[in-house]
């Protein structure tokens, strides 16, 4: 049970974790047998760099370790509010997605994550 609570606690960043450590080591094989395939990739025809893309969803409880100071947990009064009455609250989902660079030996070069649709986290806590 602990290590269960422990793989949820870490699910969004252990993305950043990875990918941060990952730069210059990662390949796009190791990629994509850690994530599967990517939802786009573009591959110059004449040679250059390499970009794909992740769309994650990804839950308030997830997003606490990562949100900047004084929004942790906020999002659970946004769950509150949309969840029925007697069954609690129920998760917000948000979507982030992970752009990678890849050189053209197919070795990560840089990578960032960012909201799906920019501002969809904060208009839903505003709420």
């Amino acid at each position: 049970m602990a290590l269960a609570l422990t793989f949820t606690a870490c699910g969004g960043p252990w993305r950043d974790t990875y990918f941060k450590k990952g730069v210059d080591q990662l390949t796009q094989d190791d990629v994509r047998e850690k994530l599967g395939n990517p939802h786009t990739a573009k591959t110059p025809a004449l040679g250059g760099d390499s970009v794909w893309t992740y769309r994650v969803p990804m839950g308030d409880k997830e997003l606490e370790s990562i949100a900047s100071p004084g929004l942790s947990g906020a999002g659970e009064s946004v769950g509150a509010l949309l969840g029925k009455p007697g069954e609690g609250p129920k998760p917000t989902l948000y979507c982030y997605r992970y752009t990678l660079t890849f050189n053209e030996q197919k070795v990560l070069k840089s990578w960032k994550r960012e909201e799906c649709v920019p501002g969809t986290r904060e208009t839903l806590m505003a709420q």
